[in-house]
């Protein structure tokens, strides 16, 4: 099964030299399932010639904001909802479980409540998981018929699920200790609250449950193929 990884973003140079850029982290995320990838740079406005150019899609996170202004984000919104009517699945994983919901008709805001960085805990379809987290926007108003699977105290809306064609969650199931402590050090300065960016260097030998997520994301690929 083919799977087209639309990257809304790069890593930090930092985190490229050692974990590669976000599509090699999700192929790693991925990886034993059989899946290939075939990798379009949406944010510097390369896109697949359509829908059918592989069998399922996920899109990235990214530093920029769903609800900027940016040439890309319009065709990208486009291109959403062209696959969501083929009916092929469809992944998306922070700035792109925030994409999808603008696209489908949410909305998406820097939330008022500030930054959820590092490990963090979420009930996810029944069950309580630990995962990381890297982010300041969130949805806060939900499109028409989405379904809530996951949340916590500070997001709402932290995995949803639209007529099980389309999984969306907002923690990093791709991101390892190694990346927050990169995120931590090259990103988070004086944007993240410098308390946050501490308590998330403390925990970053705590263990997180990324596969699981990793898991779900390829039996929902697998069972849509």
């Amino acid at each position: 099964m083919k799977i087209g990884i639309l990257q809304t973003g790069h890593a930090p140079d930092a985190a490229r030299e050692k974990l590669g850029d976000y599509d090699a982290m999700f192929a790693r995320l991925l990886d034993g399932h059989g899946f290939t990838f075939d990798t379009y740079n949406v944010v510097d406005g390369e896109f697949p010639d359509g829908p059918q150019a592989a069998d399922g899609w996920l899109i990235t996170g990214s530093r920029h904001g769903a609800y900027e202004d940016h040439p890309w984000i319009p065709p990208l919104e486009r291109f959403i909802r062209e696959v969501h009517g083929t009916g092929q699945p469809m992944v998306g994983v922070c700035f792109g479980h925030q994409i999808i919901a603008q696209a489908m008709g949410g909305t998406v805001e820097k939330y008022s409540g500030g930054w959820s960085v590092g490990r963090q805990t979420y009930e996810i379809e029944g069950r309580e998981m630990a995962l990381n987290a890297w982010h300041q926007d969130q949805i806060t108003v939900l499109p028409e018929g989405a379904r809530i699977v996951g949340h916590n105290d500070f997001c709402a809306y932290a995995a949803l699920l639209y007529d099980d064609r389309i999984y969306t969650v907002q923690p990093h199931p791709e991101f390892t200790a190694d990346m927050i402590d990169t995120l931590i050090r090259h990103r988070g300065a004086g944007i993240v609250p410098e308390a946050q960016l501490r308590d998330a260097a403390a925990q970053l030998d705590a263990p997180t449950e990324g596969g699981t997520i990793g898991e779900r994301i390829a039996d929902f690929f697998k069972r849509r193929a």
